[in-house]
Order: C-alpha cells, then structure tokens, then sequence
C-alpha cells in the first residue's frame, strides 16, 4: 500500500500540499464505484485551489475500517478518513475538531441530530458524511389481496402478520436479528417501544423495563406464534431478508431507502409508513450515518477545511446521495431535495431524519456493545428463553467495555 503524503505545507504555510484520502466504497459493482464520485470532487476541488492536490483511495466497507486503522497504527495516518466510526481517535487525541477546520457557515449547515452524533465530550470531531433511516416496509399487493390497512400499532403488525400467514406468505413479518445488522433492528424496535440503548444522561440501558417489554411482545406475539418465517431471527441476516421482500415473500419488514428501488425493479408494490409503536406510530426512528474526519498527523488543518467546505457544497452532497439512495446531511442540501419532486421517493425520509435518533457513535465502547448485541439478541426470542436474562448480558458487557474506557 503506497502512502503519497507531501511533507511541506503544514498549518497555514504555503506550498504544495497533498491530502491523503481514505475513503468507504458504496457502489454495488463496477458500474457504480465510490471512486468515480471522488475522483470527481477531488479535481474539481483542484482546479479551484492551485497548490492542494488530493490523492484517493478507496476501499470496500469490509477492509476500509480496517485499513485507517493499520495506517494510523504504522504513523502513516490519512489527512482524511471517510469510515464507519470516529471515536476511538477522538479520544485519542489524533483528529481536529470540526471548528478547527471548517468555516462557521459549512459547520452551521449540519443537520443538528447529526452534528450531535459526532460529539465526544461536548466537541465535534465527527463530520456526518451520509446519513439514512428507516420506515416499515409493506407489500402493497399482499395486504389488499387480504384486505389489509398499513399497521399503525405493535397489535396491526401482529393482526396482518396473522393474516398473511393464512394466506401462505413465506415471511408474514421478516425479522432480521442475525449477525449481520442485528443492532440495527434491535434499535428501530427499542425506539418504537420507548427505550433506547441508552438514558436520558447517556448511559447504557439495553435492559430497560421498556426493552425487555418490547422484547417479551416480539417473542409472544410474532415469533413463538409463527411469524416470522421459516428461519429464525437469529439466523436471519438484513440481506437475506431484503432479498425475500424484493422477491415478493415478506409482507412487512423495517427497511431504507436502498431497498425501496430494488423491491421496486424487481416488481414489488412498495408502501411505506412510520414504524408502528405499542399506540400508535413511532414519534422517532432509528438513524444511521458514515462519517468523514481529519487526522492532525500532518499539520495539514487549513487545506483539509478547504476541502471540507467545498466537499460540503450542496451539488456534492446532493450528487452522493442521490447515487447510493442516501440522506443528505446537511439543512440546505436536504430543503433542496425536499423541493425537488425528481426526489419525491425519499421525500417520507427526509421527514422522518430530522428526528431520528442514532447509535452511540460518541462512545469508544460502542463497537463493543454492537458486538455483543449482534452476537446475543437473536437468543432472546428463541424457544424457551428469557429476554430479560440476554438483555442484562448484553448490558453487562456494554457497560463493562464502557467502564474499562
């Protein structure tokens, strides 16, 4: 791996200056590869400010965390990561934070929930780079063939799911609790049942009363009675479960946008709503976002908030989201798309963002507690357990790994 840093042009000095870029991969295949869309900020960025060069590289989501991790360990840090998580070089000491770099009206622009997501004690060192969320997927065709409304409430989902099951549907509701997201879908059903994985200061609460409630109705009413398909929660992967929806075999299913297109291709009827709670609607939903940062390694402050401000323009922003079926992250880019009807899609998900709530991301020890939730949670509505008893397992270790910080 060739590691092209410029050693001149450091804190505001003059010269020739080269940014490292490290960046995540999004595209599906060739035809739609994260490196064209670089590529094309990274000259544009150039021809605009004689004297910066951006170099990039990008890698899939399996190696990219991986590989920053390798450089910073080797002293060969990037000036800028593009990854899945900010925190453990945050605390480190070995990123700027977002007023060191940007200029006050590109750092202003954040979503607010966002720019709250990349805080660790109090200061931004995470830049949201792209943002999601989810809403609860239907097949439209499999409910009016049964007759059925779109579920409001926990009691519709368990109703219809009851109804199309009779009706032969392969997954009545598609609950996908193994290893591959699972932290995900364990949130979108803690939120809709009031809990969270944390309290209102912070601190890790996986076995709240409100979670093990929610997770003893999952396993009474949905999987001991049937329905959720014929592989079990724990064995059900996001993708595989996504996969069955876009065939036409799942009636309801939490989902994102990305999904939405490909139910859509492939035939699918696709409906949409707010994830139903205990009474009605959830009033928040589960976001999730990619962040971007820069390492202080090289002293290169003043060209990487160039390249910040420009990067977070709303023709860039715009142009990823609109490649990969994400979220804009910024207020502008995101009231742009909102007026935009070629974007009238994800319209219902732009709503839903401005109040989502996140993953931890500010704790070191979430990679931890994520861990352990994909390892366990699917134990928790097998045969004969006890949610209560995996839940203050999953605590324990998360609160332990939050403890050894």
């Amino acid at each position: 791996m060739t590691v092209a840093l410029a050693g001149c042009g450091g804190d505001g000095s003059s010269g020739d200056v080269t940014l490292k870029l490290v960046a995540a991969d999004y595209g599906t295949g060739e035809g739609n590869k994260s490196q064209a869309y670089w590529d094309g900020v990274a000259r544009s960025f150039e021809a605009s400010h004689p004297g910066i060069k951006v170099d990039v590289t990008v890698y899939p989501w399996t190696d990219v965390d991986r590989k920053v991790a390798e450089m910073v360990k080797d002293g060969k840090a990037p000036d800028i990561a593009q990854i899945g998580a900010y925190a453990d070089y945050a605390k480190a000491g070995k990123l700027y934070s977002a007023d060191e770099m940007l200029s006050i009206p590109t750092q202003a622009n954040f979503l607010p929930k966002l720019a709250d997501a990349g805080r660790v004690s109090r200061i931004q060192y995470g830049l949201p780079f792209v943002a999601s969320t989810r809403l609860l997927f239907y097949n439209k065709d499999l409910f009016s063939q049964a007759g059925l409304k779109a579920p409001r409430t926990w009691g519709d989902i368990a109703s219809d799911a009851g109804a199309l099951k009779q009706r032969g549907v392969t997954y009545p509701f598609a609950l996908p609790l193994g290893q591959e997201e699972s932290q995900a879908e364990t949130m979108m059903w803690m939120l809709s049942g009031g809990g969270g994985y944390t309290d209102d200061v912070g601190s890790y609460d996986i076995d709240s009363e409100e979670n093990v409630r929610t997770f003893d109705w999952l396993k009474s009413n949905l999987v001991d009675k049937g329905l959720v398909g014929p592989v079990a929660p724990g064995k059900l992967n996001r993708a595989k479960a996504f996969e069955a929806f876009s065939r036409g075999d799942v009636g309801m299913l939490n989902g994102h946008p990305t999904l939405m297109e490909e139910a859509e291709k492939q035939g699918v009827n696709v409906g949409m709503v707010q994830l139903p709670g205990a009474d009605g609607p959830t009033k928040t939903s589960m976001g999730v976002a990619d962040w971007i940062m820069g390492f202080k390694q090289n002293g290169h402050r003043v060209e990487m908030g160039k390249f910040f401000d420009f990067m977070f323009n709303d023709e860039n922003v715009i142009a990823f989201a609109d490649k990969y079926d994400m979220l804009p992250v910024t207020d502008s880019a995101s009231a742009s798309m909102e007026d935009d009807p070629k974007f009238k899609p994800l319209h219902q998900f732009l709503t839903t963002l401005t109040n989502a709530e996140f993953y931890p991301f500010g704790k070191t020890s979430w990679a931890q507690a994520s861990g352990s939730i994909k390892e366990n949670i699917g134990k928790a509505v097998e045969p004969g357990a006890n949610p209560q008893s995996v839940l203050q397992h999953i605590a324990q270790e998360s609160s332990a790994a939050e403890n050894a910080e």
